[in-house]
């Protein structure tokens, strides 16, 4: 089992520049992360060298600081935005050698939005120099108004696009939350699902007991996959990685 830590979400008592050693510290293969986009990327280059890890995962488009919205490849009439965005988004990967870039959908609905999504996965899947993409369905309760908020509309999403560079990230936290069945769920994409990542069922912490036996079942199937760790931690980072012992 691969798992990466969300510096992000995890190691945040220390500076970003910092976590990639803590990560490698407490067992970590490689980490993945939100936003990249906040110090200057061969600096994190040369710390996560420097740590032995490499980055499996990080958003696109870079986030707006404003406070507007963190995602817009379904928000119609922002496709010029999403194109030039994407690029500056593939230049910071080349830089850290990341292989996948999750493309942030945003709030939007109904068929134009659909149109838009498909528009954008479909130009990022012949345009992205290597790099792989995965969409996320994510609940509404933390996104309000987020467009790809069912696994159905997303299944469909993906057979229309037909890319085999763009797949999807599969979360514990909000698969449980939308449909109150994380196995199920994942039988139903797993097909499809290059990018896993966990939080606890109950309030998104540490791994809980539905998120530890889904993680014994992902073991013996044989996922060879990422599975980033992107929780956010009951206490210090490191008092709560004890979940990972049983997967060493």
């Amino acid at each position: 089992m691969k798992f990466a830590a969300n510096l992000t979400t995890l190691f945040t008592e220390t500076p970003l520049l910092e976590r990639p050693a803590a990560a490698a510290g407490a067992g970590f293969a490689g980490v993945e992360m939100h936003d990249p986009y906040g110090v200057a990327v061969q600096d994190l280059r040369d710390r996560l060298v420097w740590a032995g890890l490499p980055v499996c995962l990080f958003n696109a488009p870079p986030p707006n600081y404003t406070g507007g919205e963190r995602g817009w490849a379904a928000v119609p009439g922002l496709e010029t935005r999403f194109r030039r965005d994407l690029d500056r988004a593939l230049r910071v990967a080349q830089v850290l050698k990341c292989p996948r870039l999750h493309l942030m959908c945003g709030a939007a609905e109904g068929p134009e939005a659909r149109a838009t999504l498909v528009r954008n996965l479909r130009h990022a899947a012949t345009s992205g120099r290597g790099t792989a993409f995965t969409i996320e369905v994510i609940n509404r309760t933390d996104r309000p108004g987020w467009f790809l908020a069912d696994f159905d509309l997303a299944l469909d999403i993906l057979v229309e696009v037909g890319a085999p560079n763009v797949g999807l990230q599969f979360d514990t936290w909000h698969a449980q939350r939308i449909t109150g069945d994380l196995a199920a769920t994942w039988e139903k994409v797993r097909p499809v699902a290059t990018h896993v990542q966990i939080g606890a069922t109950t309030d998104r912490g540490e791994p809980d007991a539905p998120v530890l036996d889904f993680l014994h079942a992902l073991g013996a199937e044989g996922w060879d996959g990422w599975v980033g760790a992107e929780y956010t931690p009951r206490g210090a980072t490191r008092d709560g990685l004890g979940w990972m012992s049983g997967f060493h």
